[in-house]
């Protein structure tokens, strides 16, 4: 039997993620939260972290409320909802300042893809920490699937859905960035495999 992590403190915070993201699409607010790197140039520096939050139609927000789930299922257990907070704030800001320095090609970018690719390196780790087995295994896989959209480009079915390109660089600054947000765990996991 599947034991989902249903209490309060764990299914709020991603719930919360999802609803900020759908409350932005209901009011359309993508002309002043996107990423716009011209506007982003002219000092609207917020579109940095809220393009994270914005989506470009509503099959693009359900794909990402799909990873949100899944990484619910996976890892809700692991954090608290303040850190759940700071973690996608981190993530999200971490991700638009990425695209904004290493991906000059991209003008126009929004969604939760990247962020949520270093949620989930960032939970893979944190089962590696506390010796789930699976936890290795997810590591392997999501790098893979990176190393995958690197090589053969985005999914064409998946650009059509959401009529926008793919950003695969993107999510590889995302799992860089679960990977700097994992560090303390790196750590602590070295320390006691060297006890």
């Amino acid at each position: 039997m599947v034991n989902l992590p249903l209490q309060p403190r764990y299914i709020l915070p991603p719930l919360c993620l999802m609803a900020l993201s759908a409350l932005f699409a209901v009011f359309n607010l993508n002309d002043i939260l996107e990423f716009n790197r011209q506007l982003i140039d002219q000092g609207q520096v917020w579109r940095l972290i809220t393009s994270q939050y914005v989506h470009a139609n509503w099959p693009h927000l359900a794909l990402n409320c799909a990873g949100i789930i899944l990484i619910w299922t996976l890892h809700a257990e692991h954090t608290k909802p303040t850190q759940y907070a700071l973690h996608t704030l981190f993530l999200a800001a971490w991700c638009g300042i990425g695209v904004y320095f290493f991906c000059p090609d991209i003008h126009i970018y929004t969604g939760l893809s990247a962020l949520l690719h270093g949620v989930i390196v960032w939970g893979a780790i944190k089962d590696i920490e506390v010796g789930m087995k699976s936890g290795g295994l997810l590591f392997i896989g999501i790098w893979l699937k990176i190393a995958y959209e690197q090589f053969h480009g985005p999914s064409a079915e998946v650009s059509k859905l959401i009529a926008s390109q793919v950003a695969v660089d993107a999510h590889l600054i995302g799992a860089i960035g679960g990977i700097v947000l994992a560090t303390p765990l790196l750590i602590n996991y070295i320390k006691k495999r060297q006890a």
